[in-house]
């Protein structure tokens, strides 16, 4: 919106022309979130205070938590409200990428909401069916894939990139849809399962997505793209725009919801979060690279997966609860510790995929 102002504007004054700048408008792009983050967020918690929207605590974890319920959750619409607003400001409107991020984001958003919503009127941790949940996850997922694979203008856009090797590519053909609907749909209930504690879920959300908007603004750029070796993806470099709205909004939220925290995000922003992480990966072609920056999402996910299997077949646990981060807490580690350690983990995964843009 802003950023079409200025287009206009540029015919007065040639000074506007510096709104042109992807970087400049990624920077504006988190400031604006941010601003907006610590603007509504009192008024958000105070709201979901008056109306007693709190939330559930599973009666089997760890007894720490019980303290917290009660706590306000839903706040991840603040997220979802600060990131549209900064995208659609300071974005380029006509450019396909940034709607389809968007509205990927903001569905999942919906779906998780949803879920918030039958957790809070029926008083249980539960919320939607899992197979209601699923089902439209994967219609939202399908969509995103669908969509991405019919406006593809070149075959690099369906074409998958392997980090740390050169020249090793795959052209994946229409089976662009199923790779890109699992990735979205997964690191979404990623996640989803390590929204647990405080802050857990939100910094290492902000750190990939960060390290998104780096890929994003390199494989946009014609010469940067040839310089490093990776897939040259016209005009992805304006969802950068939105990887700038969402760290704004994260350490927005950030703010309140470290420990111990104000407002916890719900489902209607740990869907919507991973979801945005997934399909971020799939337009600037890094699908292999999100795998290892979003490390403690996937180890997270892993875990529940092997306790669930585990039990199934023989009747016993892997961990002492799952997902992992509870598993240390019951072995006696501080929530805060707990917090910290997976924080450090993520800057170093994400250091290690920012890596994979050199070393070839």
């Amino acid at each position: 919106m802003l950023f079409h102002l200025a287009a206009y504007l540029e015919e007065i004054h040639s000074g506007f022309r510096v709104f042109q700048y992807i970087t400049l408008r990624g920077i504006l792009g988190v400031l604006t979130a941010l601003m907006i983050s610590f603007v509504v967020g009192p008024l958000v918690i105070r709201r979901l205070g008056q109306y007693q929207i709190g939330q559930q605590v599973r009666d089997d974890g760890p007894q720490s938590h019980l303290s917290k319920a009660g706590t306000p959750t839903m706040g991840g619409a603040m997220i979802l409200v600060a990131i549209a607003l900064a995208t659609v400001l300071w974005s380029d409107l006509s450019n396909r990428y940034v709607w389809i991020v968007l509205l990927t984001t903001l569905a999942f958003g919906l779906i998780g909401g949803v879920d918030d919503y039958f957790k809070l009127r029926y008083g249980n941790s539960r919320g939607l069916a899992a197979r209601q949940k699923y089902f439209w996850q994967s219609v939202a997922g399908l969509g995103a894939a669908v969509a991405l694979f019919a406006t593809a203008e070149n075959s690099v856009e369906t074409t998958l990139i392997l980090p740390f090797l050169k020249d090793v590519t795959w052209q994946l053909g229409w089976l662009f849809i199923p790779l890109a609907y699992l990735v979205v749909v997964g690191a979404s209930n990623a996640v989803n399962l390590t929204d647990g504690l405080d802050g857990l879920a939100i910094n290492p959300a902000v750190l990939v997505g960060g390290a998104l908007g780096v890929f994003a603004y390199a494989s946009g750029h014609f010469q940067f793209a040839d310089y490093l070796g990776i897939p040259f993806v016209p005009g992805v470099g304006e969802v950068v725009i939105f990887c700038g709205a969402l760290v704004g909004a994260g350490l927005g939220f950030l703010w309140f919801n470290a420990y111990p925290a104000q407002v916890f995000m719900g489902d209607v922003g740990a869907l919507a979060l991973g979801a945005a992480l997934g399909i971020l990966a799939v337009v600037v072609r890094q699908e292999v690279v999100l795998f290892i920056m979003a490390g403690v999402f996937v180890v997270e996910t892993v875990s529940v997966m092997l306790q669930v299997t585990s039990y199934k077949l023989t009747g016993r646990r892997i961990f002492r609860m799952a997902p992992l981060h509870h598993h240390f807490e019951l072995k006696g580690w501080p929530e805060p510790r707990v917090i910290v350690r997976f924080w450090i983990i993520t800057v170093i995964l994400v250091l290690v995929g920012l890596a994979s843009l050199k070393i070839r």
